[in-house]
């Protein structure tokens, strides 16, 4: 896992997209104009929670999350989304 120097804001968490399936389950190949945006990734940084509602997630977690939540941005070339505790849908 990569060490950001990025540290977010109250409930805000940093998730690291897990890669796009670029096959199918039956070996075909997506080209990258069908390719669907994940809903999965890691949890790379967490923020200090609000003041009466502690963060239930922590650094390390895969985590699932709606298709349209968060922000994307680059850091040091990769790509990372930034969104609040509540667009969060599952810890895996």
């Amino acid at each position: 896992m990569a060490n950001l120097t990025i540290k977010p804001l109250a409930d805000r968490v940093i998730v690291e997209p897990a890669a796009a399936e670029t096959k199918t389950a039956s070996g075909l190949i997506i080209p990258d104009t069908a390719q669907e945006k994940p809903q999965k990734g890691t949890v790379m940084a967490v923020g200090n929670g609000k003041k009466d509602e502690p963060m239930t997630v922590s650094v390390g977690d895969t985590v699932l999350y709606g298709k349209y939540a968060g922000t994307e941005f680059k850091f040091e070339g990769s790509d990372y989304l930034i969104m609040r505790e509540s667009d969060i849908l599952a810890i895996i």
